[in-house]
């Protein structure tokens, strides 16, 4: 491992981005627990900034949309779970696009779609190759942007191997958000994700290409945070690889300035044409994803919402619009950017007052009302794992057949927390039933596996009666109700109904005013 990884992740104290200093192996209680408060311990001139970011804010997710344009058609390194594929409409992955873009083309499509789809916030470039190894056209594309549309955020995602030479770059274009995919902080573990990198115009290999990779992410990393600007970590957790391996990564960066920390399940189908896929390397099973998320989240705020989205997608997180906006369609668009941004102003503030307005409610004391108030001895109760179908907007407003994924939340006693999500195939096409996909059907019930409860706003007979079947209790009786309010009523009906009795324990609480 070289030597300032080694130095750097001993450290015991750091101050970052206004924190108070924070032992290692531990949190503030401000800075772990429920993403309602997930980016509670930044400082508010840090909030402010992602506060409506999808991809930096799980509660942003439901309302704000982001957006990719694919200019970056080359990468410097090869990971073995990367495969960069074009015209690939089905598939949801990053590296995966329709179409490739000139910067020209891409700024276009970018004022096209902020102004149809004014909760368009973010503008990131991620690929499907590496942005920073193909500077020209990513800093030509946010040059104009800056220019022409300074209501958009702009973002870039990196593997880190050009990056300390590119922070300069990305400091003038006012980029204060960047992403780097950082898998390990060690050489040896590196050289089996990655076969090589091309670096200073030579392809070096194995432990040495790991090395200089994970020196380059670093320091990166390092003048990123120097500068103020916030960083984003991914990482893939690739079982047998590295996913005993990625909490040490948490504690790195952290100590490093990144503020927020995106563990990812590998993706690995043999369709795909990645190493990892052909090779058979299975990915994480979500119960494997979620312990690890649990082990990290001690020394960083997890990132539970990640969609790996495409590097064309287009929308809210979890939905692709992108088909709405090919090249041939938005050269057809004309476009009056200053009258579209005093739409998208509007429908902001809008969405403003609606998150003021929730989390005014939510701030009233709020306590599940059960034995034992008062101070007396009462039970405490496990964790339940709910599904959830939304279209967006905080609520459960999706048929179960309709739905693509589903959230699924961990609920406690003290709220909701959203801990990743559970992709399906469209299981019914109809309006108002289900069909007898019977095969899609039983994908769906797998993805949903661990989850006690699923809520939607509509489900049909035959699903109803194979959730029941397989465990999971359907639940339609919330329609556009907000996802936390209805999943705690159904906690609460729960345990007045004794369904959490058999492992409840009686100790003492200290009621709550």
């Amino acid at each position: 491992m070289p030597k300032t990884v080694k130095e750097d992740s001993a450290m015991m104290e750091l101050t970052v981005l206004g924190q108070e200093p924070v032992a290692k192996g531990g949190c503030s209680s401000s800075s772990c627990g429920s993403t309602d408060d997930q980016l509670g311990h930044l400082p508010e001139n840090i909030r402010e900034k992602v506060h409506n970011h999808p991809c930096y804010s799980e509660e942003a997710h439901h309302y704000y949309a982001r957006m990719h344009v694919a200019v970056a058609p080359a990468c410097n390194i090869q990971c073995h779970y990367c495969n960069r594929k074009y015209d690939c409409a089905n598939e949801s992955r990053p590296g995966v696009v329709s179409e490739l873009l000139t910067p020209d083309q891409a700024i276009k499509k970018t004022l096209a779609v902020a102004a149809t789809i004014p909760q368009m916030t973010v503008l990131g470039i991620a690929g499907p190759g590496d942005p920073l190894a193909n500077p020209e056209k990513t800093f030509a594309t946010f040059r104009a942007l800056s220019e022409q549309a300074p209501d958009i955020k702009l973002c870039v995602s990196t593997n880190g191997l050009a990056l300390p030479e590119s922070v300069d770059e990305l400091a003038k274009h006012n980029i204060d958000h960047v992403t780097i995919t950082i898998n390990c902080v060690d050489p040896e573990i590196g050289a089996k994700i990655y076969p090589w990198i091309f670096w200073k115009n030579r392809r070096i290999k194995g432990i040495k290409g790991a090395e200089i990779l994970i020196e380059q992410q670093q320091k990166g990393l390092e003048m990123l945070t120097a500068r103020g600007i916030l960083v984003k970590v991914n990482s893939v957790m690739i079982p047998g690889v590295n996913d005993k391996h990625l909490a040490e990564v948490s504690k790195v960066v952290k100590a490093k300035g990144a503020f927020l920390h995106n563990v990812m399940p590998l993706i690995a189908e043999a369709e795909h044409g990645t190493f990892y896929g052909v090779m058979g390397q299975r990915g994480p099973e979500p119960s494997e994803l979620k312990e690890l998320q649990d082990q990290c989240e001690g020394d960083m705020n997890m990132m539970r919402h990640c969609r790996q989205c495409r590097a064309d997608a287009v929308g809210l997180l979890g939905e692709d619009r992108g088909s709405e906006f090919s090249v041939d369609k938005i050269e057809e668009m004309e476009i009056n950017y200053p009258e579209a941004m005093i739409m998208r102003a509007e429908v902001h503030a809008k969405i403003e007052a609606e998150l003021a307005e929730k989390k005014a409610k939510q701030n009233k004391p709020q306590l599940i009302q059960l034995e034992g108030l008062g101070g007396k001895p009462r039970k405490t109760y496990r964790p339940v794992l709910m599904a959830v179908a939304t279209q967006g907007g905080g609520l459960i407003n999706q048929h179960f057949g309709h739905a693509k994924e589903f959230l699924r939340y961990e609920v406690t006693e003290s709220g909701a927390k959203m801990v990743g999500h559970a992709k399906t195939d469209l299981y019914c096409s109809g309006d108002d039933t289900c069909g007898e996909a019977e095969t899609t059907l039983q994908k769906t019930i797998r993805a949903l596996d661990g989850c006690e409860v699923v809520l939607c706003s509509k489900i049909g007979y035959e699903p109803w009666s194979m959730l029941e079947t397989a465990g999971i209790q359907p639940n339609g009786e919330h329609a556009m109700e907000a996802i936390e309010e209805a999943l705690m009523a159904v906690y609460q009906e729960m345990i007045e109904n004794g369904k959490l009795d058999d492992v409840a324990e009686t100790v003492n609480r200290q009621a709550i005013a």
